[in-house]
C-alpha cells in the first residue's frame, strides 16, 4: 500500500518525539513545557538537598561548601547557580524554624528543608507539581502556620543563646528581622582615582538601570546596589576605580582619619578592604603596613592592591605571639586600627551560618584573642597618636566590655567620641555615646562596633601583656 507524503511526515514526527501540527501541538507543547519545569524543580530540590548535607555537617562555612560544589558542577549556569545558593542560604537563615516544620513531614529531612528553602525563594506554587500528594499536603500545611505563634527563638531561628544575648536589646525583634534579611551589595568608590559623584553619573547609564545604584547615607564614598550585577566584570572595577565593601566598614576608615605622609597600621587586614581606603585617603603617601596572620588572607588582597594604584601598602604575615617584627614598630605608628576577629554576628545577613556555627565557648576564646591583640597593637601606637578598636559583632562582651577592661589596665589611653570625629566626613549620624554602634534594622549596615582610644602625650606606659601574665 502506497503511503501519502502526510502519512510519511506523521511517522517522522512520531520518531522525533514531535507533535502533529494544529491543536493537538499546542496542547502537547504545553504539556512538554510543563514537564520540563517539573524535571527542573526537581532536579533543584536534589541539587539544593545536597549542598545542605554538606553545609550542615559544619566542616567549613557555608560559602566554602557551596564555592566547592559548584566548581564541581560547572555545567550549571548562571540562573541555576543563582537559585541554589538562594535557597541554600535562605534555609540557614530560618533554620531552626524549618526543622520545627520539618517534624511534620517525613522521608529525609535535608530534603524537607531544600523544598522549604525552594519555597521561600522560588514561590511554592513553583514546587507543588513537583512534589506528591503526601509532600503538597505538608508544605501547604506548614506554610499556612503563622509565625507570630512559633516561640522567639523559633520564628527568627536564633539559637537559645544569641536569643537571650540578642533578646536583651533595644527593638529586640526588629534586629532579629532584620539579621534574616538579604543585604544589599554596598560598593565604595577609590578616592585615589574618583569620586563617587563621577561613579553614579556612569551607574545612570541603561546598561545599569537594574542596579539602581544610590549613594549610602552615611559613607562619602559608599554606593548600594541591588541585585547580584557581574561587578569583576565591570570596567569600574577593572580600572580599580570600586571595590566590594559594606558601607560600615568603610566607616571605620573615617574614625582612623588618616593623615598624609603617616605611619599606620592595619593590625588585621584579612583580605585588604580596608587597607586599600585607607591607603586612599593617605594618597598613596606615607607607609600603611597591613599585618595578617594568614598568609592565604593578605595574599587575595594583591590583586585588589594592584587595581587600587597605591604605592605605600607593605603586607606582613605576623605571628600570634610577639612578633619582632611587630616589635620594632613599638610607639612608632600614627594611628592603628584593629579590626579583630570576632564572632561576626553583625554579619548575619550575609553570613547566616555563623549563628549556627559559633556558640558561647566560641565567643570566650575569641574574646582571649581580642584582648591579646588589642595589648599588642596598642603598643605600636605613639603618645599622641590614636588606636581603633572595632568589630562586626553585636555582643557588649566583644565591644564595650572589650575596650572598658583594656582603658583600666591602659591609663595611657583615652576614649575619643566617635560620632564627633566621624562628624566632618558623615552626615547625620547620631550616636548615644562616645562608641560607634551600627544595626540593620537602623543603618542598613552590617552590624558594627567600634571606639576610639587616643595615648596621651603625657604617658609613654602601655601594660604588657605578657609581663603582666607572668608576674
Amino acid at each position: 500500500m502506497n503511503r501519502t507524503t502526510t502519512d510519511k511526515g506523521r511517522d517522522r514526527r512520531r520518531l522525533a518525539g514531535k507533535p502533529a501540527p494544529g491543536k493537538s501541538m499546542r496542547r502537547t507543547g504545553a504539556a512538554d513545557a510543563g514537564a520540563e519545569r517539573r524535571d527542573i524543580v526537581a532536579v533543584r530540590i536534589e541539587q539544593v538537598r545536597e549542598v545542605l548535607g554538606e553545609v550542615l555537617q559544619w566542616s567549613l562555612p557555608a560559602d566554602a561548601v557551596l564555592s566547592r560544589w559548584l566548581r564541581q558542577n560547572p555545567k550549571l549556569g548562571s540562573r541555576d547557580r543563582s537559585e541554589v545558593a538562594d535557597a541554600v542560604f535562605d534555609v540557614l537563615r530560618h533554620l531552626r524554624r524549618y526543622r520545627h516544620y520539618a517534624q511534620s513531614g517525613s522521608g529525609p529531612a535535608a530534603r524537607r528543608l531544600a523544598v522549604l528553602g525552594l519555597a521561600s525563594t522560588l514561590g511554592a506554587e513553583r514546587l507543588m507539581q513537583s512534589l506528591g500528594d503526601a509532600e503538597q499536603g505538608w508544605l501547604s500545611h506548614v506554610l499556612a502556620i503563622r509565625p507570630d505563634t512559633l516561640p522567639r527563638g523559633v520564628r527568627y531561628s536564633l539559637p537559645d543563646w544569641l536569643d537571650e544575648k540578642l533578646g536583651g536589646m533595644a527593638d529586640a525583634e526588629a534586629l532579629m528581622e532584620a539579621l534574616n534579611q538579604n543585604a544589599p551589595l554596598d560598593i565604595r568608590v577609590n578616592p585615589l582615582k574618583t569620586s563617587r559623584d563621577e561613579v553614579l553619573g556612569q551607574l545612570q547609564e541603561d546598561a545599569y538601570a537594574a542596579c539602581a545604584a544610590q549613594a549610602t547615607p552615611y559613607s562619602p564614598w559608599g554606593i548600594r546596589l541591588q541585585g547580584r550585577p557581574p561587578l569583576n566584570r565591570w570596567k569600574l572595577f577593572e580600572k580599580g576605580e570600586i571595590e566590594v565593601q559594606d558601607e560600615g566598614s568603610q566607616l571605620l576608615a573615617a574614625l582612623v582619619a588618616p593623615k598624609r605622609g603617616e605611619m599606620i597600621i592595619d593590625y588585621c587586614a584579612g583580605a585588604g578592604g580596608k587597607t586599600l581606603l585607607i591607603g586612599a585617603l593617605m594618597r598613596s603617601t606615607g607607609r600603611l603596613y597591613a599585618f595578617d596572620v594568614s598568609a592565604p588572607r593578605l595574599a587575595r588582597a594583591k590583586p585588589r592592591l594592584a587595581r587600587s594604584g597605591l604605592s605605600n601598602v607593605v603586607p606582613v604575615v605576623i605571628s600570634t605571639g610577639n612578633d619582632t617584627r611587630v616589635g620594632r614598630l613599638r610607639g612608632k605608628a600614627h594611628r592603628v586600627l584593629v579590626d579583630a576577629p570576632c564572632s561576626g554576628i553583625g554579619t548575619l545577613r550575609r553570613n547566616p551560618d555563623l549563628k549556627w556555627r559559633q556558640h558561647p565557648e566560641s565567643v570566650g576564646e575569641l574574646l582571649k584573642t581580642q584582648a591579646q591583640i588589642l595589648r599588642q597593637a596598642a603598643r605600636c601606637v605613639k603618645p599622641g597618636g590614636r588606636l581603633v578598636y572595632a568589630t562586626c559583632s553585636l555582643l557588649p562582651e566583644e565591644n564595650e566590655q572589650q575596650v572598658m577592661r583594656f582603658l583600666e589596665e591602659n591609663p595611657a589611653f583615652r576614649l575619643r567620641n566617635a560620632g564627633e570625629i566621624l562628624a566632618d566626613r558623615c552626615q547625620g549620624l547620631a550616636m548615644e555615646d562616645d562608641f560607634l554602634r551600627l544595626r540593620p534594622d537602623a543603618h542598613g549596615t552590617d552590624g558594627f562596633f567600634a571606639a576610639v582610644l587616643e595615648r596621651t602625650q603625657e604617658s609613654t606606659q602601655v601594660v604588657d601583656f605578657e609581663e603582666k601574665t607572668t608576674n
